[in-house]
């Protein structure tokens, strides 16, 4: 083998100097294969990046050399020689000359992709030493308008950010593989008490026509002010979190059978808050009693006993506001790391931030940032990402008040990023508003019977509540009858266990894709 010019030194290393971590000679090795044969390219083209090599002039003859192999054209030291004709860079270490030395030092295509593996983490140490220096400096540079708190997050996101750009693995699956684990999440969910292949909500109707929760799937739930949303998003966190059991492996580790650990952003509610909302629901003692303290020494024993058995629920609370989507996604992952995360639910959608600075004119394209990144998260991590939503107020102006697809608020993104849609609709919530009053000149006849329709219409759908699933890529639309109390704010199944969701796909229903 030809020997090739070391590049760089080691003069400064001896001197106390540590130089990043490379290897020119893997390098130059790689290269030298890609100029003999041309299909080493295709073993490390989907992960390997000019930018990936150390010498700035190996990186350049790989973008030189990739650029003629898409083109469907043959890169070897011929081709490539007019590329380099004025590149002072290639002069200093011999010119067109340097091409064809790095073809006879080649390695067999064979060692290709294990170079460029080599090539590729050596560029991500080197990026984590940056990260390190950065992280160092920063946290020297003390401004006033800069937390620490702030600082870490900032380096969390950037580590997150270089792991993920640090995954080398992907790409196409065999059918086989997709296939079994197809099979294995259709063999959990036979074997779940709940029969859903998700995580399941609690709600037996709502269960039948989603499956549960899908992991990597975006949930939005949608409604107007004083419908419900918070309260069924806690509904729903407080029986996956409640409902988590795990099963023993024979290696000692557990997998999980039912349930979720749960993590709810608030950005609405405090933490406090969406506790009392939680305890009402478990003691039936009304919310409003609870905040004011207004209950007796049985009540007292009931909360206390109560919160004892939700203290050790799997439950985690952030309640910071006006949080950014790039510090949900760091907050998310960590839990991820630390908990075994398996359930977002974010209250509300509209609160959130875009990673960069807000601006009001781009709203639009903020939001829709904003939902394609938590669909992203979703299927980063492998969960379902619950989204509370407001609607437009446009549902007003309309006699018939129940919500569509067109007036969820600000952007269609939503709708487009979302896989499940589905909205929180309460007759009962208007009717209460409208209950009738005699008109001048109106006849007490005319204003009974008038009442007397009012009065009936509202004892059909006193305490109940719709859930209508607009949007499903997995399966079909239709809607289902919850119970709702309005005092301790919590939906359970309809008495009945009465359904109206529709049975298959029609014209009209949203295509699985």
């Amino acid at each position: 083998m030809t020997e090739l010019p070391r590049l760089g030194g080691n003069s400064d290393q001896q001197a106390g100097y540590r130089t990043p971590p490379h290897n020119s000679e893997t390098e130059q090795a790689l290269l030298g294969a890609i100029l003999v044969n041309n299909e080493a390219m295709h073993r490390v083209a989907g992960f390997l990046r000019p930018e990936h090599f150390f010498e700035a002039v190996h990186g350049r003859i790989f973008d030189a050399a990739l650029k003629l192999i898409e083109r469907g054209q043959i890169a070897d030291p011929n081709t490539l020689k007019n590329f380099f004709e004025y590149d002072g860079a290639l002069t200093d270490i011999g010119g067109a000359q340097y091409l064809a030395r790095l073809a006879a030092s080649a390695v067999t295509v064979i060692n290709a992709a294990d170079y460029g593996r080599t090539i590729h983490d050596l560029h991500v140490r080197r990026e984590l030493i940056r990260l390190g220096e950065d992280a160092v400096n920063a946290a020297y540079d003390c401004q006033a308008d800069v937390l620490a708190a702030d600082l870490v997050e900032e380096n969390e996101q950037n580590l997150f950010k270089l792991a993920e750009e640090g995954q080398y693995d992907g790409g196409f699956q065999a059918f086989s593989q997709c296939q079994t684990s197809a099979v294995e999440s259709m063999e959990k969910a036979y074997k779940r008490e709940a029969l859903t292949s998700g995580v399941a909500t609690g709600l037996h109707d709502l269960d039948q026509l989603l499956g549960g929760l899908h992991a990597s799937d975006l949930i939005v739930m949608a409604g107007r002010p004083g419908m419900g949303k918070t309260a069924l998003a806690t509904n729903v966190a407080f029986e996956a979190a409640n409902a988590r059991r795990l099963a023993a492996r024979e290696s000692g580790e557990s997998d999980p059978v039912d349930g979720a650990v749960v993590g709810f952003f608030s950005l609405e509610m405090s933490a406090e808050q969406l506790v009392t909302r939680i305890l009402s629901e478990q003691t039936q003692i009304p919310s409003e009693r609870l905040r004011r303290g207004k209950f007796d020494e049985t009540e007292f024993r009931k909360v206390a006993k109560a919160a004892v058995g939700l203290s050790r629920l799997p439950f985690f609370i952030d309640d910071t506001p006006a949080l950014s989507i790039a510090a949900l996604r760091t907050r998310a992952r960590r839990l991820k790391r630390t908990h075994k995360l398996s359930l977002i639910v974010v209250d509300y959608l509209q609160l959130l931030r875009p990673a960069g600075r807000s601006n009001p004119d781009r709203r639009v394209q903020e939001l829709g940032e904003i939902t394609q990144g938590l669909k992203a998260l979703a299927k980063d991590l492998d969960l379902p990402v619950l989204a509370l939503s407001q609607l437009s107020r446009a549902v007003e102006q309309r006699e018939d008040k129940r919500p569509q697809l067109a007036d969820l608020r600000e952007s269609g993104a939503i709708e487009q990023d979302a896989d499940v849609v589905m909205f929180i609709f309460r007759e009962e919530y208007y009717l209460r508003s409208s209950e009738p009053v005699q008109r001048t000149e109106e006849t007490d006849d005319k204003f009974e019977q008038r009442y007397e329709k009012w009065s009936s219409r509202f004892k059909e759908v006193e305490n109940l509540a719709d859930i209508i699933v607009a949007k499903q890529r997995h399966g079909p639309t239709g809607s289902v009858h919850l119970q709702f109390n309005r005092e301790t704010t919590k939906f359970q199944n309809f008495a009945s266990q009465y359904s109206h969701a529709e049975s298959s796909y029609s014209a009209k229903d949203d295509p699985p894709f």
